[in-house]
């Protein structure tokens, strides 16, 4: 029999407010400790140990994932000033490469397919590939094109932990410039002279904090634009669709600010558009009527669910509202085009979308684009150039693949543009989705999506996987997974809980689910494992509890709550120990999270309300069903050591269950690895265990077997 690892036990004592807490585990924080990293690769062996046995069925698991997805592929190609873009990818390759060529009709707006692209035309501007060769790990950040198309600027991270270096390709010649700016934060801009770029800086707690102007090939010391000394905030750079002004962007998790400059002078001035106040969001766009210059706003200064207005550059107090607050619609974001602005809403917890027409007198009423299907979700995917003939439109489901479309916004027409193919023998006609709704303990009404094989038994006797996110106002909505088939097919039930402190239901879903509300997060998933048990759908003892980030701790938090009512938990990247973490301003994003969680090292409210809930300070004698941690090394979002004293003092703790494991990826970051085949693979590592846990490896795919 495999013996768990059994790290040293190290005391630490932390000491707030007049309580002392003993952390035996807190060593492990010290990544640069040959024993740290000892202990992680023991932990990584006891894992591939324990679950040696689920190596042909994680084998299985990735063929089908390979299988049923087109591993050549290319994207529909966008077309912006004179050129289509698109991306391809190659079967055998792990990442997309990135291509143009030229529009020879400007009124043909029929994008190009690899039919009828010539070969002597096409011009590679990026191979993801070519880029990550001799790298553990590749990511792209922020891209830039200059605005005569000649030169493309492009920020990529090969370590994991989120800080990029900046390269530059002559398009024309293709010479290059390598790392012509290192340890920065992924968003980047040329100006329209194509002289300068634009970049931000991060402090050493990753904060994005300053912004910068770089001259190119010029030798010159870059010059600082803008720096944010408020610790809980971050700050980026872009530019108004229109591309008449560059914008910064300042904000906390609850107030923003935005300044602006005129594209034509980009060594000026930025200016402030509205001065931050706390607990104001908003986020402008250009818009030009008759001959007059206007911001767009989505802004919360009046309504929780927000509201949209319009009010002149040269006097931005001067407000009118266009669309008021609604208590049952949270207005999302309002993007402007030349003739019309399409805007993101929410309703009945699912995306939404509408068009408005600008007119030489203003902006027309709302016209809500409406698709079919009780859990679809549909939103404005965005278009190249300003003035398009199309814009392209998103629709998902949780039941098929996702399809895009070119809306005419004139005739309303929807050209469907591509329908996501799955090979082999799938039929979306053989699955099912539904919302079901679970009363919680105050008499609040959580929606759970949930999907299943029609033919999947409702009498308490199918596997279930119970996931959900619950932090930062994020909504998990309908999408499409063809990993997530693997589970179906073998009798799975998949249900999403969408519960408070996320933002399907409006922004007060949000507010109540946060500070001194944040228990309601996990005490709404719990109820809705309870109601799937008593609805039918599942039993405890095939229920396996998986999230990830936060929603790590959404399921570690649920587990102490109510360990008997899962037989699993798959805890991603988890954030299980906030409060040792939030109680460190120089921890990477600490600051910036005070207004998410409250600051515990101010308030003693705060700092008992978390410990309270932690799950890494709340484990206690219980018998715990088998738990599967997995994290990532250079992770500057939630640091390894979370998870990794979580696990240990689980072990010790515990009256009973398990296996309690750990995967630690040696060489990645908060997103896990990269390369789509190695993603493939982890997922099927994953998958193969939420199997074996909820099912004792009983489950087989009736498509395969």
């Amino acid at each position: 029999m495999t013996l768990a690892p059994q790290p040293p036990r190290i005391p630490t004592t932390r000491s707030h407010h007049g309580d002392d807490f003993v952390d035996h585990y807190e060593w492990m924080r010290s990544k640069d400790d040959e024993a740290v990293i000892a202990h992680l690769e023991s932990e990584n062996e006891y894992a591939a140990t324990v679950t040696h046995h689920l190596g042909g069925l994680r084998e299985e698991i990735f063929e089908e994932i390979k299988g049923r997805t087109k591993e050549t592929d290319m994207s529909i190609p966008s077309r912006r000033r004179g050129w289509w873009y698109y991306s391809r990818i190659v079967k055998g390759q792990d990442y997309s490469a990135s291509y143009r060529t030229p529009v020879h009709d400007q009124a043909d707006w029929e994008p190009p397919n690899i039919d009828t692209i010539d070969p002597a035309d096409e011009f590679l501007m990026l191979d993801g590939n070519a880029e990550a060769e001799g790298h553990d790990f590749f990511s792209l950040g922020g891209r830039s094109m200059t605005q005569d198309d000649n030169r493309l600027a492009w920020a990529v991270d090969t370590v994991g932990d989120e800080r990029y270096s900046v390269n530059v390709l002559d398009l024309q010649t293709g010479d290059r410039d390598e790392s012509i700016l290192t340890n920065v934060g992924r968003s980047i801009m040329w100006s329209d002279d194509g002289k300068y770029l634009f970049y931000v800086r991060v402090d050493e707690s990753w904060r994005p904090y300053q912004v910068w102007r770089h001259e190119f090939r010029a030798g010159s010391d870059d010059v600082l634009v803008f720096e944010e000394p408020d610790e809980s905030y971050f700050v980026g750079i872009g530019k108004t669709n229109s591309e008449k002004y560059y914008v910064i962007y300042v904000g906390s998790k609850i107030t923003s600010e935005y300044r602006y400059l005129p594209a034509e002078n980009p060594t000026g001035d930025f200016e402030i558009i509205w001065p931050r106040h706390k607990g104001v969001e908003y986020a402008p766009d250009h818009v030009q009527i008759g001959n007059e210059d206007y911001w767009l706003i989505v802004h919360n200064r009046q309504h929780p669910n927000s509201e949209l207005a319009i009010a002149p550059v040269t006097d931005p107090q001067r407000v009118e509202t266009l669309i008021a607050g609604d208590g049952y619609v949270r207005l999302e974001d309002a993007s402007v085009y030349a003739r019309h602005v399409y805007v993101s809403y929410r309703k009945d917890a699912l995306p939404q979308a509408g068009i408005m027409r600008i007119t030489p007198s203003g902006l027309s009423e709302l016209e809500p684009l409406g698709m079919d299907g009780e859990l679809v979700s549909y939103g404005i995917a965005g278009a190249g150039d300003f003035d398009p003939k199309y814009v392209r439109v998103g629709v998902s489901s949780y039941t098929s693949p996702a399809r895009v479309y070119d809306l005419n916004p004139d005739t309303r027409e929807m050209i469907l543009r591509r329908e996501g193919e799955v090979l082999g023998d799938f039929d979306p006609d053989d699955y099912h989705a539904e919302r079901l709704w679970v009363i919680a303990s105050d008499g609040a009404k959580i929606p759970v999506s949930i999907v299943a094989r029609k033919d999947t038994p409702r009498d308490g006797t199918a596997p279930a996987l119970l996931t959900g996110y619950g932090s930062y106002e994020i909504s998990l909505d309908p999408g499409f997974s063809i990993p997530r088939l693997s589970l179906l097919d073998r009798g799975f039930v998949y249900a999403v809980a969408h519960v408070r402190g996320g933002g399907e239901m409006g922004r007060l879903w949000y507010d109540t689910g946060k500070m001194l509300d944040k228990r309601n997060t996990f005490t709404d998933f719990v109820a809705c494992a309870h109601a799937l048990v008593e609805s039918q759908w599942t039993s405890h003892d095939r229920l396996v509890a998986e999230g990830g980030s936060a929603g790590g701790l959404l399921v570690g938090a649920a587990l102490n709550i109510a360990p008997e009512a899962f037989c699993g938990v798959l805890a991603d990247v988890p954030f299980v120990d906030p409060l040792t973490s939030i109680l460190d301003p120089s921890l990477p994003l600490t600051v910036i999270e005070w207004d998410e969680w409250g600051n515990p090292l101010a308030d003693q409210e705060v700092y008992e309300y978390m410990k309270s809930y932690s799950p890494y300070e709340t484990l206690q004698e219980s018998h715990y069903p088998a738990v599967l941690a997995v994290t990532s090394l250079n992770d500057t979002r939630v640091l390894y050591v979370e998870p990794a004293k979580w696990i240990a003092q689980m072990r010790e703790t515990s009256t009973g269950g398990g296996p309690f494991l750990l995967k630690t990826e040696m060489k990645a970051g908060h997103g896990g690895v990269s390369g789509r085949y190695a993603a493939w693979r982890d997922r099927a590592w994953e998958l193969a265990w939420i199997i074996d846990v909820a099912t004792g490896g009983r489950a087989r795919n009736p498509r395969t077997s």
